[in-house]
Formats: structure tokens, C-alpha cells, sequence
């Protein structure tokens, strides 16, 4: 039976600089992959029941999941790790691709990922209320005023108007929180590439009979794009980029490293610009550099460890 991989505990403020580093490398590395999501998403819904999109990415994503478990010889999560197993599990790999599949029908992709800004800010409420950590009155103070940019970019983006979509946002907000919160602290001790593919593991036994159900009433197979896109969601989003983003968590701090997330909106954005000719206005670029601030600012904010 192999031994979990050392993946160290946020250590008590100041955090360890190398792990601090770390974290941001692999946090970064975690948006990346993430920032395309919506896009796909939008791209999949197009010809495709969001149901189907929501769910069918995590049942494709299990099949690598089981198979990894399985050649690893993987241990399985102690009884300590199991809840944030399974709270990641209804969080990320059912409740936000449900609710941001949903969203994709009716708000442009870039005016969603702006949204996503907000996930920060969730993650760090869950970290507080389930991993021990108790981040400091000035970080609270720089997660809102990046919460605030995001949503002001938003409500720029929409000429003032939420339509049901961006509800749906807000529920997939929460339960993205609650998914990376819970996900990082089982990955303190089960390793980050464990705790994503047992979270999935868990679901496809789940999902199977709504995904068939659902795929059998399609009329036609979907096309090369959309299935492209899919491929992307299920291999990319809700697999690999885990592998990176849990790891990234756990090495620097939930709420700290959780704010690369704010990056998020606007890699989306620039990368809807190159891959599919999307214009970017000048405001878009003030916001960025906006966040990338609050970014720098909530470094620097102290962020204590329960004992």
C-alpha cells in the first residue's frame, strides 16, 4: 500500500516562504486550466442538454480517476478524510458544473468568468468554518474589495442586469467554495491527485443512470467542436487542473492562495480573445490590474492556523 504523498499542513503565520511560493505555482498553474471552463461550457450547451454537459464531464472524468486508484494501489481516504471527500464531491464535481452549465444558457462566457472572481472570497468563508484557518480582518478587507471589482466588472458587462443565470453563478459560486475548501483539507494528508479522483470515484456510481438516461435521448451525435469542448471539461477541468489547484491549496493556504482565483475572469477573457476572436475592451485591462493588487495585498495579509 503506497504512503500519502507529503503534502505539509498551512503552517502557523508568517507561512513558510518556499511553500507560500509553491502553492502560488501550483494555484496559477490550477487557473490556468480552469479559466477555459465556461468557454467550453458555453461552446457544449449550444448543442447539448446542460444536464448532460454538467454531469457527463464528471462520469468521462472517472474513468482515468478509477484507473489511476487502481494502478497506484491508491489507499483509501481514512475516516477523518472521508467528509471533505464527499463535500468536494457534491461541491465540484456535481454542483458547480450543474449550476454553471445552467448559467452558460443565457450569460456570455466572459461575463461569467468574471463572476467566478468571487469563488475566493467562498473558499475562504468554507476554509474558515471547516479547515482551521482564520484569516485576518485586512485579508477579509482585501477578499471584499476583490469581490466588489468583480461584480462592479459584471454589472458593467451586463448594463446593470442579472438575469437567472447569474443566480445560477452564485450557486455555483458556493458550492465551488465549498468544494475547494473541503478538497484542499483532505489533501493536507491524502494528497491533492487522490482526493479529485476518489471525489470522482464516489459520483460515477451516481450520475451513471441520469448521463445513459439523458445521452440516449440525444438526436444526433454532438459536433467535432462540441465534442472537443466536452473532452476539455472532463480530462482538463475536472481532472487534471484539480491535480495543480488541490496541491496549490495545500501547500499554501486555502484563503491565501485561493485569491489566485481572481486571475481567473480575466485569463478567461484574454484567452476568449485569442482562441475565438472576442474583442477586449481597455476596462477589462484597468479591472485586471485592479485584482492583480488585491492579489497583492491579501499576500501580505496575515492569515492564523487553529492549533
Amino acid at each position: 500500500m503506497n504512503r500519502p504523498l507529503p503534502y505539509p499542513t498551512p503552517p502557523a503565520s508568517p507561512a513558510a516562504p518556499s511553500h507560500l511560493w509553491e502553492g502560488y505555482g501550483y494555484g496559477f498553474l490550477g487557473v490556468l486550466v480552469f479559466s477555459l471552463t465556461l468557454p467550453m461550457t458555453r461552446l457544449a450547451v449550444a448543442e447539448l442538454a446542460p444536464l448532460l454537459v454538467g454531469l457527463g464531464r464528471a462520469l468521462i472524468a472517472a474513468a482515468p480517476a478509477i484507473a489511476l486508484l487502481w494502478l497506484t494501489r491508491s489507499r483509501r481516504p481514512s475516516r477523518q478524510e472521508w467528509p471533505g471527500v464527499i463535500l468536494a464531491a457534491l461541491g465540484i464535481v456535481v454542483g458547480w458544473p450543474l449550476a454553471s452549465s445552467l448559467a452558460m444558457q443565457t450569460v456570455p462566457a466572459s461575463q461569467g468568468a468574471v463572476f467566478n472572481g468571487l469563488l475566493p472570497l467562498s473558499t475562504a468563508a468554507f476554509a474558515a468554518l471547516r479547515s482551521g484557518e482564520r484569516p485576518s480582518a485586512a485579508f477579509w478587507g482585501w477578499a471584499v474589495v476583490g469581490a466588489a471589482l468583480v461584480t462592479a466588472y459584471a454589472l458593467r458587462q451586463g448594463q446593470g442586469v442579472l438575469t437567472a443565470g447569474y443566480l445560477w453563478l452564485l450557486v455555483a459560486v458556493v458550492l465551488g467554495g465549498m468544494g475547494y475548501a473541503e478538497g484542499a483539507r483532505a489533501s493536507r494528508t491524502l494528497g491533492g491527485w487522490r482526493t479529485i479522483c476518489w471525489a470522482l470515484a464516489i459520483s460515477a456510481p451516481v450520475v451513471a443512470a441520469p448521463v445513459g438516461w439523458m445521452a440516449a435521448q440525444q438526436a444526433h451525435w454532438p459536433s467535432a467542436t462540441v465534442t472537443a469542448a466536452c473532452a476539455y471539461l472532463a480530462f482538463g477541468s475536472m481532472f487534471l487542473g484539480f491535480f495543480a489547484w488541490y496541491r496549490g491549496l495545500a501547500a499554501g493556504g486555502i484563503a491565501r492562495v485561493g485569491q489566485v482565483q481572481l486571475l481567473q475572469p480575466f485569463l478567461t477573457v484574454v484567452a476568449a480573445a485569442l482562441l475565438f476572436g472576442e474583442s477586449v475592451d481597455a476596462a477589462t485591462f484597468v479591472f485586471a490590474v485592479a485584482v492583480v493588487a488585491v492579489i497583492a495585498g491579501g499576500r501580505r495579509a496575515i492569515v492564523r492556523t487553529s492549533k
